[in-house]
C-alpha cells in the first residue's frame, strides 16, 4: 500500500443526504478525510455506475484533476452516480485502494469492497452491510454541540416540537392540502398543551406548503426556517432540544436523524406509501420508533444509532482484507 495516499476519499453528487451519510460514516475510519463532489457528464451519467470505463475522462475537465493518483487507501461514496467512481478505483488502484458504496448501487455488490445499504433495499451478498436507517452523526456530543449553538431555543415554551418539512416523491404529493393539514393538527395538539413549534423546511420543501407554514405560525413560539435568508441553520440546535419530533414520510434520512435523537418521534402519512419506505416506515413502528401524528408515545425512546457500529464492523472487515 506504500503507493497509496493514507487517507479516505469521500465521493458524492451534491445531495445533500448523501454527503451526511459518506461523511459521517467516513469520520469513523481513522483517516483524514477529502470529500470530493463529482457529476459524470454523459454517457457515464446515464449508465452509472454500470459503464465503468474511462477513468477521469468521465468527469468534465474542471473536476478531473480531483480525480487522480495517488489513489486513497479508502474511498467512499454514495449514491449511484458517485458509485461510478468507487467501481473504477478497484481497477484504477490494482485492488489496492478499498472501496465502500452506500446505497444499492443497482448493480451487483461484489463490484465493492463492502456495500451499506438499509434492509428495507431487501440487497443481499456476503459483503453487504443492512443498517436499519440511513447513517448520520448524531450523537450526544452532537446533539450537546446543536444545544450550546442555539441556547435560545432552551428558553422556548415545553414542549419544543421540531418539524422536519421534506417535499413531494412519488406517489406523496406533501402539497399545499397536506401542509394545510398537517399545520392545523399540529396547532390543534398545541392548543391541548402549550409548548412551540420549530419548524425546519429542506431544499424540496414546496414554496407553498411552507407559505402555509409561516402564515398558520406567526404567532405561535419557535420558528419557521427555509434558508440563509432566516439565518444560520438551526437543524441540530432544534434536535438537541426538542422534546418531540415531528417528520414528513418522505425521508428516509429525516427519519433516521430524528430517531437517532432519543425523543418521541411522529409522522403524518396522508396516503399509500411507495413499498420500500413503506417497508422502512414499518421497520419503525415495530420497534417503537416511530409514531402517528396524534398518538401519545413516551417522551423519550431509545435512540436509532447504527453509524458507529457500522463503522466498527467496516474496518474489521476491511482490515481481514489487507
Amino acid at each position: 500500500m506504500s503507493s497509496l495516499r493514507s487517507e479516505c476519499w469521500v465521493i458524492t453528487d451534491a445531495a445533500a443526504g448523501n454527503q451526511r451519510q459518506a461523511l459521517a460514516l467516513a469520520g469513523l475510519m481513522g483517516l483524514p478525510v477529502r470529500h470530493l463532489q463529482l457529476e459524470p457528464h454523459a454517457p457515464w451519467s446515464w449508465l452509472a455506475p454500470r459503464f465503468a470505463l474511462g477513468g477521469a475522462a468521465a468527469l468534465p475537465g474542471e473536476q478531473r484533476a480531483q480525480f487522480a493518483p495517488p489513489w486513497p487507501q479508502l474511498a467512499i461514496s454514495c449514491g449511484r452516480a458517485a458509485a461510478l467512481f468507487t467501481r473504477m478505483l478497484r481497477r484504477l488502484s490494482t485492488g489496492q485502494s478499498r472501496t465502500v458504496q452506500i446505497l444499492d448501487p443497482r448493480i451487483a455488490p461484489v463490484h465493492w469492497d463492502a456495500v451499506i445499504a438499509p434492509i428495507h433495499d431487501q440487497l443481499g451478498g456476503s459483503n453487504v452491510l443492512t443498517p436499519l436507517g440511513s447513517l448520520n452523526p448524531v450523537d450526544e456530543p452532537w446533539l450537546a454541540d446543536g444545544r450550546d449553538a442555539c441556547p435560545g431555543f432552551g428558553t422556548l415554551p415545553q414542549p419544543r416540537v421540531g418539524v422536519l418539512l421534506g417535499g413531494p416523491r412519488k406517489p406523496l404529493a406533501l402539497d399545499g392540502g397536506y401542509a394545510r393539514e398537517l399545520a392545523t393538527r399540529l396547532l390543534a395538539r398545541r392548543g391541548r398543551e402549550g409548548g412551540s413549534l420549530l419548524v425546519l423546511a429542506s431544499r424540496r420543501t414546496p414554496a407553498e406548503a411552507l407559505a402555509i407554514f409561516r402564515d398558520a405560525l406567526a404567532d405561535v413560539p419557535g420558528l419557521v426556517w427555509s434558508g440563509p435568508d432566516d439565518g444560520r441553520n438551526p437543524y441540530p440546535g432544534v434536535l438537541g432540544w426538542a422534546d418531540r419530533l415531528v417528520v414528513t414520510p418522505d425521508s428516509v434520512n429525516m427519519l433516521s436523524e430524528a430517531c437517532a435523537v432519543g425523543c418521541a418521534v411522529h409522522t403524518h402519512v396522508a396516503s399509500p406509501l411507495p413499498d420500500k419506505l413503506a417497508r422502512f416506515h414499518h421497520a419503525l413502528r415495530t420497534r417503537g420508533l416511530l409514531h402517528d401524528l396524534d398518538s401519545m408515545a413516551p417522551a423519550r425512546q431509545p435512540p436509532l444509532r447504527e453509524t458507529a457500529a457500522v463503522a466498527a464492523e467496516l474496518r474489521r472487515r476491511l482490515d481481514a482484507l489487507a
